[in-house]
């Protein structure tokens, strides 16, 4: 007679006598074994924003340059005292790119517009609006401190400083930086090539066949539309290398056909234990399979592989743990690769509009927004299925591994989506 295990009713349950590997100490073996998989080149500082830089950035030129007006007003050697003052306006002006030919004397003010150098004798300047100026002469009431409204030479950057570390994804205001520190053109990576693929003999491709012609059984491939836009929205290429059947040898011959094709593979399906997962027993039989029994909610199949020396995220098959593996295991690797820098996501504590009482051993991330009261509300199912729950939400609530009785107001860490894109 057959004894069966007794009825736990809880498919997320640890099952007893496996290895679990805690998350962080599965980020932590990934992020050991990440190194940058792609060439360099150079390319124009316009077509930068996005790159990740392949070398530390230092200034060729201070900014600014020269010490330089502020504001339009009138240049003097300050400080003014409290009261009156009143000057002597030397002749000519000082402007952006026409700077002052000469020096003004002790005691002389002159005109300078904003950005204009500071001539010889000029080290303090004055806002037009609080001058009366008549007959060659200019007034204002002090005090005035000594280099008011005046720019140091390199008070932003001097002339080789550090501007950007190597692996830095380079944002427009980088970019700005850049260009007044003097560079024209920037040594960075070539972008990653990222593989998605789907498996399982019932998923079909979102539009080859009509809803009503669908046999039973059959479901559209969310996940693969969902992580080719995720993976192009980190800056990312994004190859589309299709499905592949509840196979072996079909699995096979496209991871093969993927290593002449890409950097890096997302896979989503078929990394658990049943007699049709074939992408954990795959790379467990033929690859190098890493780990893949990691203690997370959703997403407790994960295989993190190798075929040969292309990377596999095998991610589980659905969409929600899909895209929570992605963001939390699959982001920071393929950063590494692409030549950025890893990373955690930022989050912040913030009070709960939920209660949940949350069992010990494992991470649970939740699908969560903010609402209008600043509290952070849940989505109102956990399912893993349950798609819309994704949009709904603006960001995932991390619950570490320790049980823990969650009551309303309690504090509890929300990650933004925003703050996975780096």
């Amino acid at each position: 007679m057959i004894d069966p295990p007794k009825l736990r009713n809880d498919c997320f349950a640890l099952p007893p006598g496996i290895d679990w590997v805690p998350m962080e100490q599965a980020l932590s073996a990934l992020r050991e074994r990440m190194h940058p998989v792609v060439a360099t080149e150079s390319v124009p500082l316009g077509a930068a924003a996005g790159c990740r830089l392949a070398e530390d950035l230092h200034a060729r030129r201070s900014n600014p340059p020269a010490p330089n007006s502020a504001v339009d007003g009138y240049g003097f050697a300050g400080p003014a005292p409290e009261g009156v003052v009143e000057m002597p306006l030397a002749p000519g002006r000082a402007a952006a790119g026409v700077p002052f030919e000469g020096s003004v004397k002790a005691g002389e003010a002159i005109r300078i517009l904003t950005g204009a150098i500071l001539p010889d004798g000029v080290d303090t300047v004055v806002l037009q609006e609080d001058c009366s100026v008549a007959e060659g002469r200019v007034a204002f009431r002090g005090p005035l401190k000594h280099r008011a409204n005046a720019r140091k030479a390199g008070e932003d950057v001097e002339a080789g400083d550090l501007l950007l570390p190597a692996g830095r994804r380079l944002k427009p205001q980088d970019i700005a930086l850049l260009a007044a520190s003097g560079h024209e053109t920037v040594p960075v990576f070539k972008p990653l090539r990222v593989g998605v693929l789907s498996s399982g003999d019932e998923i079909v491709s979102p539009g080859a066949v009509a809803p009503e012609a669908m046999r039973p059984g059959q479901i559209y491939d969310a996940n693969r539309v969902m992580l080719l836009s995720q993976v192009a929205q980190w800056g990312f290429e994004a190859v589309d290398l299709g499905l592949a059947p509840d196979s072996r040898d079909g699995l096979r011959a496209l991871l093969d056909a993927a290593r002449g094709q890409v950097d890096a593979v997302l896979t989503s399906g078929g990394v658990s234990t049943g007699d049709e997962d074939h992408v954990s027993a795959l790379l467990g039989s033929e690859g190098r399979l890493e780990t893949w029994r990691i203690a997370i909610k959703p997403g407790r199949p994960l295989a993190l592989g190798l075929w040969g020396d292309l990377p596999v995220f095998g991610l589980p098959g659905n969409p929600v743990a899909a895209l929570v593996c992605t963001l939390l295991f699959a982001r920071p690797a393929l950063e590494v690769l692409a030549g950025g820098a890893w990373f955690r996501p930022e989050g912040y504590q913030l009070p709960a509009a939920f209660a949940k009482n949350k069992k010990p051993g494992r991470s649970e991330f939740l699908r969560a927004r903010i609402g209008p009261d600043g509290r952070v509300e849940c989505f109102a199912s956990e399912g893993s299925g349950r798609i819309s729950g994704l949009g709904w939400a603006s960001g995932l609530v991390e619950l570490d591994e320790a049980a823990r009785e969650i009551v309303p107001g309690d504090a509890v860490r929300f990650i933004p989506y925003a703050a996975f894109d780096g």
